[in-house]
């Protein structure tokens, strides 16, 4: 996994900057309902240089909106977006009692969990701080996003990759086990984030896109094949992510199923 301290400081300017930011925010929204007669409040999880949170604040000026993230480094950068309203936390045991938020957002962050058993904690601890009512929306497929039928990926693949972590349909699953059903789904394109031959080499010898060592001898066979493509520095078509919605049933009462033995009623140490 990456080191996001490292990455914050050049993160959005390489994961396609405010255009990417705005059609996910777009997206995100447009599961979400409007707030209530009432107060409303969504936490943005896993939110990164806080530039997506920050729009889903300024869109929504009825919510208070709280990001959270565990890196420092993005975080900071996230606090710098939303003065006050960003914390450290760990996705798995979240700080938070039982029906704190009447939406939850994670994205790009269960790609990234690469132990099924911590997904499904994830998942549940964004159930159990919902309210009844409430939504969570999340990224789902983001490795199968980026394969948009270019020559590159005829080039990759052949290569041996791990099972999805926010496949689709595991994520539906872990959703419904932790008492939510589906509600919707969206796509959004991710803005100049489409693949050129050179830079998926040097993405590939950091070892990206594959389960490969950078030291295994299969690494600069793929980097010869993909130096041996046309237009070597041109943009390959943009990725398209998808986004799923879960919603709380509105006469749930009992709190979600506990993770790893810990009470659900009690806030978790971030």
């Amino acid at each position: 996994m990456l080191d996001y301290d490292k990455e914050a400081g050049a993160y959005d300017a390489t994961r396609g900057g405010e255009a990417r930011a705005e059609a996910a925010a777009d997206a995100v929204l447009g599961l979400i309902p409007d707030p209530p007669d009432r107060p409303a409040r969504l936490l943005d999880l896993a939110c990164g240089t806080g530039i997506v949170t920050r729009r889903l604040a300024a869109a929504r000026p009825a919510l208070q909106v709280t990001g959270a993230d565990r890196a420092p480094g993005m975080a900071r950068l996230a606090a710098a977006r939303l003065p006050g309203s960003v914390l450290l936390a760990d996705s798995r045991r979240l700080p938070f009692p039982d029906a704190t938020f009447d939406a939850v957002t994670t994205l790009w962050l269960l790609h990234l969990i690469a132990d099924t058993a911590e997904v499904r904690a994830v998942v549940a601890e964004c159930a159990r701080v919902l309210r009844p009512g409430g939504v969570y929306v999340t990224t789902v497929d983001k490795a199968a996003a980026h394969d948009v039928g270019s020559d590159i990926d005829a080039v990759l693949a052949p290569r041996p990759r791990r099972p999805a972590s926010d496949a689709a349909a595991v994520v539906t699953a872990y959703a419904v086990d932790s008492g939510l059903s589906p509600a919707g789904q969206a796509a959004f394109r991710g803005h100049g984030q489409g693949r050129t031959p050179r830079s998926t080499i040097a993405d590939l010898r950091r070892g990206w896109f594959t389960v490969l060592r950078p030291d295994d001898p299969r690494v600069e066979e793929f980097a010869a094949r993909l130096a041996a493509l046309p237009d070597q520095d041109r943009r390959r078509p943009d990725p398209r992510f998808g986004v799923r919605a879960f919603r709380k049933p509105a006469d749930s009462r009992s709190p979600s199923k506990p993770v790893d033995g810990r009470s659900s009623s009690k806030p978790a140490d971030g």
